[in-house]
């Protein structure tokens, strides 16, 4: 609308600008036109009054030689071209002498031009109809003449006046001709004006397009991750169900919460937030299959929605982003590699919500299942009534106090479950009866489990712990013990909960039992617990490679660690092709040993 408005202005502008340039060029080209007609015949006409006129025609009439020889100049300057007619006249209108000899002694009533050259004694010059000519008798045979009245003087008095008719169609072509150039320069600049305003415009209108839908969807897009914020997020969930839902299709969801992202921010600052959160979200959206959608949905969660075959395999999306993360670490400052870990929560519509809101509300309650499973983990929507993931009330207390170590904390649990694996595989090795073996593998299960009563904010912490936090960890030993004292012949896991941080060189805690006095059970879960926390990524760093945790619990033995016991646990990891690798179940057979045995 603009533009035709510009347009429409440019346009009228252009014809005011043509019109009043043609009127001036004309005025202009007329004047100067018609003076130099004038300049010339004034000059011809001095030749004329110098060689052929007798000053005595002025006050008494021509003799017929005379006569003549005006006739015969007059004849001569009608003949220079487009002169049509030349007549000598006195004041009064009366023909002395003109080319067409007959002509002589005519008397034409003078009209208010003639008047004008014999009182002002100036040449009087018209461009008119040939109606309007005031010649003498004849036809001059145009229809527009130049007439001019030259006057000649003597003594200050206007004696005689030249009159000559030229024909006036050459001389309005000439001037049409002009009005049509200056018109066609005007228009053909008014083009190229116009031609250069519309790309202009064109150029200015497709910016402002493009930034107009720059900023809009900039309104729909979360400033640090590029997806879609929160409120366009949900408003494309809500297009896609009614989409499908007459359709009979579905729709996925999957609701992913970063871990310790609180604490991330609390002990490294919100860039370090930030840097968790944009790692995550580039893995996401390169992972995502198509049809899918991401967006920002909170402070550390991620939303993603995929419908029709794309929401067949959130699961796998999901648990592939975790996989992923696994060889993604952070450092900040002066702390180690730190670990990136998520939860997931996933449903399904129509199955597990028909609307928005519902739909989601149980995607939060599959998301704070895996996090209250301490994590690390992706739950998918239970439907109603469905109880198969729910602990029953019907546990015995053992198994009871593990779930309570997994719900706590998911690195706790795996710890927990690792322990138990080496140290019953070092037991068996040092030749441990059966009877010892099903009891350490409790203890090696239960060693930690004072530690769902640390705070999560120490517990979880994403960096070095300060001495006053390390105090507090240091007191899950004496609270495991307490949960586990009431357990019925438990006496001997007691030992492993309680005394498992003690040392050989007795700088332990919580005792301070040195060498031999520290229980058998809780050497052996010492060494397993050691090499569980170097073989097992934790909040506050990645996991060390095993031949590097080898190494260092080398040089713990016979400070930290039972020598002898370290010995047997090493040489079997390195020969033993059975021997248990970090996350990976007993009986597995996918080790390698280090070294083979001679």
């Amino acid at each position: 609308m603009l533009l035709f408005i510009v347009f429409g202005v440019l346009l009228a502008v252009v014809g005011v600008t043509a019109t009043a340039q043609a009127v001036m060029v004309s005025v202009y080209a007329s004047t100067t036109t018609l003076d130099a007609y004038v300049q010339s015949d004034l000059a011809t006409v001095r030749g004329f009054v110098n060689q052929g006129l007798d000053a005595s025609v002025v006050s008494s009439a021509p003799s017929a030689d005379q006569l003549a020889r005006m006739s015969s100049l007059m004849g001569a300057l009608s003949s220079k071209g487009q002169i049509l007619r030349v007549e000598l006249r006195r004041p009064d209108g009366s023909i002395i002498a003109a080319n067409d000899a007959s002509l002589a002694g005519q008397a034409i009533a003078p009209d208010a031009d003639f008047q004008a050259a014999t009182q002002g004694a100036n040449a009087q010059v018209s461009l008119i109809p040939v109606g309007e000519a005031d010649a003498g008798p004849g036809d001059l045979g145009t229809s527009n003449v130049l007439r001019e009245y030259l006057p000649i003087s003597l003594g200050g008095q206007v004696v005689l006046v030249v009159s000559l008719w030229r024909d006036g169609a050459p001389i309005l072509g000439q001037l049409d001709g002009l009005r049509s150039e200056v018109v066609l320069v005007t228009l053909t600049a008014a083009l190229i004006a116009a031609a250069t305003l519309y790309l202009v415009f064109r150029s200015a209108q497709g910016r402002l397009t493009r930034q107009a839908e720059a900023l809009v969807e900039a309104s729909r897009r979360d400033a640090l991750t590029g997806a879609l914020n929160h409120g366009a997020a949900v408003g494309l969930l809500a297009e896609e169900i009614e989409r499908v839902r007459a359709e009979g299709r579905g729709v996925g969801v999957a609701l992913i919460d970063i871990d310790g992202f609180r604490a991330l921010n609390d002990t490294h600052g919100h860039a370090a937030g930030d840097e968790a959160l944009l790692a995550v979200s580039r893995r996401l959206e390169g992972a995502l299959p198509g049809g899918a959608t991401m967006g920002r949905y909170g402070p550390d969660e991620l939303l993603v929605v995929a419908p029709d075959a794309a929401a067949v395999d959130l699961l796998g999306l999901v648990e592939g982003l975790r996989s992923s993360l696994l060889e993604v670490s952070l450092a900040f400052e002066s702390s180690e590699r730190l670990p990136i870990t998520i939860s997931g929560g996933i449903a399904s519509y129509p199955e597990h919500g028909s609307s928005v809101s519902a739909l989601l509300s149980t995607a939060v309650r599959a998301l704070e299942e895996a996090k209250a499973s301490g994590g690390d983990a992706v739950r998918v929507a239970r439907l109603e009534g469905d109880e198969e993931a729910a602990v029953s009330l019907s546990f015995d207390v053992l198994k009871g106090l593990v779930i309570a170590v997994d719900t706590k904390d998911r690195y706790t649990k795996r710890h927990s479950e690792d322990v138990s694996r080496y140290a019953s595989y070092l037991a068996a090795r040092i030749g441990q009866p059966e009877e010892f073996l099903r009891t350490i593998r409790v203890a090696g299960l239960l060693h930690d489990i004072g530690k769902i009563g640390i705070p999560d904010q120490v517990l979880r912490k994403p960096g070095r712990l300060t001495a006053g936090e390390m105090d507090v960890i240091r007191q899950h030993v004496a609270l495991g013990d307490m949960i586990v004292r009431e357990l019925p012949d438990v006496d001997t896991v007691r030992a492993a909960v309680r005394h498992h941080h003690e040392r050989w060189d007795g700088n332990g805690y919580l005792t301070g039992l040195a060498g031999e006095d520290i229980p058998l059970i809780a050497r052996i879960i010492a060494v397993a617990d050691a090499f569980s926390a170097m073989t097992t990524t934790r909040p506050y760093r990645k996991a060390l490679p095993i031949e590097e945790a080898i190494l260092r619990l080398g040089d713990a033995a016979g400070s930290q660690l039972d020598e002898r016991l370290v010995k047997v646990f090493i040489d079997g990891l390195e020969t033993d092709a059975d021997a248990p690798l970090p996350g990976v179940d007993l009986g597995t057979t996918l080790w390698t040993p280090l070294r083979q045995a001679a």
